[in-house]
């Protein structure tokens, strides 16, 4: 079983507006509001590709009533810890540029930390699970790494698709993938990370450090996966992005998704690039109709 954690849930209220003004009221032309949160969208794109996952983190108030049901409407199976204040709303103002608000996370309790572990010390050698996303403040800062120190002792393999300290302190724990941009994984190093070539060095590098599977999307430059036995590199045409949401969620659900079925690496790093592409350039997240289309436009060299 495929288990994702989000430790800070949202509503994401997206608005689209012609063009934003300081100081001025504005007209909404459309408006869309869905749970976010990295690990709830990892499960959303599992469950369209046909995958089962569980979600788990924590929600409170009228926001986290309406996570809940959107997860239930969508087939997703959660088990959230309830929390007293209101999960987070975020704001995404959509004009001539993408603006982006986030909300005030609400108080986690030891209380409902102490539950997490306590539904997390359940899984087993034979799951997966996915820590992704931002820390609230009332949450340990190194969470994922004390987490991933109790997994390792149950053999459970983790994806930590975090940044900065986050990711620096749990490295050691030698998580089964990490999924950097090129701009995280340069600031992992204090270096830039600009080329193909500059992403192999440094996801060698991560591997060093603890990682056993590292892919590196570069934007429109393509995306690299290394591990101690492959190097690849991906490029595909460039597209017009009009979605910045999900897009590295989706890579990481793509892997899941085909590694868990019997996929030898590179199939599951070209599966992970196509989701994280077509999510990209669509307005919502990818489908297997889009991801098919998309796959031959991929090329994959080995380095």
């Amino acid at each position: 079983m495929i288990y994702t954690v989000t430790m800070n849930p949202s509503i994401d209220y997206h608005v689209w507006i012609k063009t934003m003004v300081e100081g001025t009221i504005h007209q909404a032309q459309k408006e869309w509001k869905t749970a976010g949160g990295k690990g709830i969208n990892v499960s959303k794109v599992l469950r369209n590709l046909g995958s089962v996952s569980v979600a788990l983190g924590f929600v409170g108030g009228f926001t986290g009533s309406f996570i809940r049901q959107q997860l239930d409407q969508d087939g997703i199976e959660h088990r959230f810890i309830p929390v007293t204040q209101d999960s987070r709303m975020n704001i995404k103002i959509k004009a001539e540029r993408e603006t982006d608000l986030s909300g005030v996370s609400p108080l986690i309790p030891k209380v409902a930390i102490n539950e997490l572990m306590d539904q997390l010390d359940h899984l087993t050698s034979d799951d997966f699970l996915v820590l992704a996303g931002s820390v609230p403040a009332s949450v340990p800062a190194d969470i994922y790494r004390i987490i991933m120190q109790r997994m390792n002792q149950l053999g459970v393999r983790v994806i930590l698709d975090a940044k900065g300290a986050a990711l620096d302190n749990a490295l050691a724990e030698r998580p089964f993938l990490i999924k950097p941009n090129h701009y995280e994984l340069g600031e992992l190093f204090g270096a830039s990370v600009e080329t193909t070539e500059e992403a192999v060095h440094y996801g060698r590098r991560a591997l060093d450090l603890g990682a056993t599977n590292v892919i590196v999307s570069m934007a429109g430059q393509g995306a690299v996966f290394v591990n101690r036995e492959k190097a690849f590199a991906a490029q595909f045409p460039k597209q017009q992005a009009v979605n910045s949401i999900g897009a590295g969620d989706s890579m990481v659900a793509g892997f899941l998704y085909a590694y868990t079925r019997g996929q030898q690496v590179k199939e599951a790093f070209q599966l992970a690039v196509a989701a994280g592409s077509t999510t990209a350039i669509s307005e919502g997240f990818c489908t297997p109709e889009k991801i098919e289309a998309f796959l031959p436009h991929i090329t994959i060299t080995e380095l």
